[in-house]
């Protein structure tokens, strides 16, 4: 845990945090996700709980991607991200979400970790 990067950790976590921001935008895939699980836009919602739950797992994951670096085991990066990419796919077929909403929740997983990995390179 010593060896871990915490700078790479947490410019990981907050990039990742905020490619999730316009990932969910509707510049991306926001207005068609929203449909995939039956939210309106003008859904009025509490919004904090699921941010904070979404800022402390993405920081979570990041800190995982930099064990794994500390490890020097990339192959253990990707198994990570593809299980969890997995539970979300899973998650959303039990709840009857869209094919689409499914596939860009899966998705952006996928794209935090290649965000952190990335991070971890540069810092």
């Amino acid at each position: 845990m010593a060896d871990v990067n915490w700078l790479a950790v947490c410019v990981g976590a907050a990039a990742a945090f905020l490619v999730g921001w316009f990932w969910y935008s509707d510049n991306l895939f926001g207005k068609k996700w929203r449909e995939g699980i039956g939210v309106s836009e003008t859904d009025n919602s509490p919004m904090m709980p699921a941010m904070v739950t979404q800022v402390v797992a993405t920081f979570l994951l990041a800190w995982v991607i930099g064990l794994t670096e500390t490890m020097q085991d990339l192959s253990l990066a990707i198994l990570i991200a593809l299980t969890i990419a997995s539970i979300i796919k899973a998650n959303g077929l039990f709840s009857q979400k869209s094919r689409y909403a499914i596939m860009v929740e899966a998705g952006f997983v996928l794209v935090m970790v290649v965000v952190m990995i990335a991070t971890h390179a540069v810092l």
